[in-house]
């Protein structure tokens, strides 16, 4: 476990959302070589899971349907969740500049009834935190901070969308719409339309994934010139100017959350790779054809050695002995990076790719993901993994996610 962890468990913390292990709970976690202090009571370790709604990839299976229908799913979700042994579940509640609640900036989510703006008759963030609390599950919300749209159309956005109503706040850029991360009035805009739903619910966390600057795409420039030549006097290049208002979004914000809520914590999920070795000295032994510090502006790296964010969950998405980006090269390199700064780590793991037709052998075999918590059961700075995403947990479909819970989640434990 990540030291904040154990000292959090050591503190006593963890208040309504504890999981109550009997005396049977903590026989079984020492028979597996589960961590129990002297105590008796096994250590916290994060077990989560990404529930997506981008496009209805998880839930709601159906846009339009009725109250009962997408809470009732939900609802199995979650219950889901506790049957795995899990403890957190991170939702996605604001995929495309929109909301899964009743928010003044942003309209209701088109995923919910199939029509931008369109109220769906109940409030599914209010109802999952609520929930997931009475399960003894933490509750993690999860924003996209820029993205505006997966189409390029300002015409398709319900009316009174901001993007609309502000069109120079508006990038389309390979056939999708983003906010321009270069200006302050919109890192502005979207920390208060985040934060809004921080400020009405209980929620345990406020979570980012890995879209800052989009992923690039050959032969497409992202159009910023406007804003870089009102903002970018002092930067040595346009790449130092978009890491800068990436490190502000990520700084500003957390600072927000903290006087807002301070119980909540700030996790991101970037893609796995900083930067390769051949780059940067300081980077992983791998050759990805992204690094976050260069392609998207994200110095990921940098906020963990800054204090800035609570923990961060890497998408270590490729298998045991990947030759260009090994799960068992990026486990190592991120336990380093976190070594002695208080931010938690948490493996972000592929279970989306056990079984699928066309993945390597390797993700073929259901073992692949117990093997890959095993690894990083060697590393004390990992605290805990996160699966994507939640239908695989459900469907599991060659029982990998069932070996991960037969071999290293013998019993509910805590979060933190």
């Amino acid at each position: 476990m990540a030291h904040l962890s154990r000292r959090a468990f050591a503190a006593g913390a963890a208040g309504a959302l504890s999981v109550a292990l009997t005396s049977a709970d903590a026989s079984g976690a020492a028979a597996t070589g589960a961590a129990v202090p002297a105590g008796g009571a096994a250590l916290p370790q994060f077990r989560g899971m990404w529930l997506a709604t981008v496009g209805g990839r998880d839930w709601p299976s159906a846009r339009g349907g009725s109250p009962d229908e997408q809470r009732g799913e939900l609802l199995d979700y979650l219950d889901t969740a506790v049957d795995r042994r899990l403890n957190a579940v991170v939702m996605q509640v604001r995929p495309t500049a929109d909301a899964f609640w009743p928010s003044p900036y942003e309209p209701w989510s088109e995923y919910l009834t199939g029509v931008q703006g369109r109220d769906p008759g109940w409030d599914p963030l209010g109802t999952a935190v609520e929930e997931a609390h009475a399960r003894g599950l933490e509750l993690h919300a999860w924003f996209n901070p820029y993205r505006i749209a997966n189409h390029a159309d300002l015409s398709r956005l319900s009316p009174q969308h901001p993007a609309v109503r502000n069109r120079g706040w508006a990038v389309p850029y390979a056939g999708k719409l983003y906010y321009n991360p270069g200006l302050p009035e919109v890192r502005a805009f979207v920390q208060d339309a985040m934060l809004d739903a921080v400020r009405r619910y209980p929620v345990d966390g406020v979570h980012w994934d890995d879209y800052f600057y989009p992923y690039p795409v050959a032969g497409k420039a992202f159009a910023d010139d406007d804003a870089f030549e009102r903002y970018g006097d002092g930067f040595s290049d346009r790449a130092a100017w978009r890491r800068h208002n990436t490190d502000l979004l990520v700084s500003e914000t957390a600072a927000r959350i903290k006087r807002l809520r301070p119980s909540a914590r700030f996790g991101i999920s970037p893609f796995a790779v900083w930067r390769n070795s051949t780059t940067d000295p300081r980077g992983s032994a791998t050759r990805g054809g992204v690094q976050t510090y260069d392609d998207l502006y994200a110095d990921t790296r940098g906020w963990v050695r800054k204090g800035w964010i609570d923990y961060i969950a890497p998408q270590v998405y490729w298998n045991i002995g990947f030759e260009i980006a090994d799960y068992a090269t990026l486990v190592p390199w991120w336990s380093d990076v976190v070594a002695g700064t208080g931010t938690d780590l948490y493996i972000g793991e592929a279970l989306y790719r056990a079984g699928a037709a066309g993945e390597a052998q390797a993700w073929q075999d259901p073992e692949e993901l117990s093997r890959h918590l095993t690894l990083a059961a060697d590393h004390p700075e990992v605290g805990g993994n996160i699966f994507f995403s939640a239908k695989e947990v459900v469907t599991d479909p060659i029982g990998a996610m069932s070996r991960v819970v037969q071999d290293h989640y013998p019993t509910r434990v805590r979060a933190r």
